[in-house]
């Protein structure tokens, strides 16, 4: 499977050794909770994948991230959805590196990412019927030097494992006024705790659990502030996280097809599955890889005003028709004998239907989209 192939190459060459780990590893045990795939990202230093080389990282471009979570995500499902959470939050930061310096960021701290290897999980994406990815999870007050934060995410992956969690906050201010603000807090910070949370028996080893902040103090040094225009576009911090999600939660996605899609190629050796359904169920994957590169060289090229955020919306919804069209296609290939004597197949067949749930959702982003489409401001909840 040429395609799959060429994405865990460029796994290998920049984190040797990862995939080579998690093929010795079943589907079943490396989706469960406490498996080893986050220690293994740690280990194989996934943690500065994306982190430009300056700050101590691998500087892996866009393009490059969209295979290597694809390649992930054909072998550990979980540890690819986790993953990109943490990938899109330093990739934001990062991007914005001279800009955000400026504002007073403790730098140190993130310096620390991919020296020390931490994860930075994600306080951003809900899963809630109407909850868009950057509507803040939590609210806040000012206090001397800094915020007193209350409110929780959840689900939030890599909950048990994560070092920081970046999120979005709303904070209020003495007049009432209120103003969006993205933070970082260690997970040792004084107020925060983890909570049972996720009780699917479908990407349990994301570690999806609630993550909750109770008066939780963050120096003013970790706090940024989100704003948006004029007419309600958001500001280049924001648009830029948003991008950067939207590509790498998709391309989770479009590695658990991948992996289905890989067992009618091995049907197709068989002789079993016609030249026909085969070239089908790949044209529809392959349709999907090539929305997120558009994503990707956008993000490359450094796109990313209001036309930038219509096209990846148009690219993330595309790509999870697409995605969900060639699992679709590859379980009626395997055939229902499969389905049922290999759990494999039903578990990735159940996992790439989650792709559906991340925000912007269909329901929430029809109204966005159509405005993006008439010419209009292109607003994100």
């Amino acid at each position: 499977m040429r395609m799959l192939d060429e994405a865990m190459a460029v796994c290998d060459g920049h984190l040797p050794g990862l995939l080579d780990e998690l093929r010795h590893i079943s589907l079943h045990d490396i989706e469960q909770p406490g498996n080893p795939g986050l220690e293994l990202f740690r280990k194989y230093g996934g943690p500065g994948l994306v982190i430009p080389t300056t700050y101590g990282g691998l500087g892996v471009s866009p393009v490059d991230a969209v295979r290597v979570v694809r390649a992930i995500g054909a072998q550990a499902p979980s540890l690819a959805v986790a993953t990109a959470m943490h990938h899109f939050s330093v990739a934001t930061i990062f991007t914005l590196a001279d800009s955000l310096k400026s504002s007073g960021l403790e730098w140190a701290l993130l310096e620390g990412i991919a020296d020390q290897k931490l994860l930075v999980s994600s306080g951003f994406a809900e899963g809630n019927p109407g909850q868009g990815i950057l509507t803040p999870t939590m609210t806040a007050t000012r206090a001397d030097s800094g915020i007193i934060v209350n409110g929780s995410k959840r689900p939030c992956s890599m909950s048990a494992s994560m070092d920081l969690l970046s999120a979005s906050v709303s904070i209020t201010d003495d007049t009432g006024r209120t103003e969006n603000a993205l933070l970082l807090v260690p997970k040792a910070a004084p107020g925060v705790s983890v909570h049972p949370f996720w009780h699917s028996s479908v990407l349990t080893g994301a570690e999806s659990d609630e993550v909750r902040l109770t008066d939780v103090f963050v120096d003013q040094n970790l706090v940024v502030p989100a704003e948006t225009g004029a007419q309600g576009e958001l500001d280049e911090l924001q648009t830029v996280g948003f991008i950067w999600f939207e590509m790498l939660i998709t391309s989770c996605y479009l590695g658990m097809a991948s992996a289905l899609v890989r067992r009618v190629f091995d049907l197709r050796a068989q002789g079993r599955v016609s030249t026909e359904r085969l070239t089908d169920i790949s044209v529809r994957l392959e349709t999907a890889a090539l929305l997120l590169d558009d994503i990707a060289r956008m993000l490359s090229a450094k796109e990313t005003d209001n036309s930038a955020l219509l096209r990846t919306m148009i690219a993330r919804y595309g790509a999870q028709d697409a995605i969900l069209d060639a699992a679709a296609k590859s379980i009626e290939a395997l055939g229902g004998m499969s389905f049922i004597s290999a759990p494999d197949v039903a578990y990735l067949a159940a996992a790439c239907h989650c792709v559906s749930f991340h925000p912007p959702t269909r329901t929430t982003g029809h109204d966005a989209l159509a405005a993006g489409l008439t010419g209009d401001v292109l607003r994100i909840a």
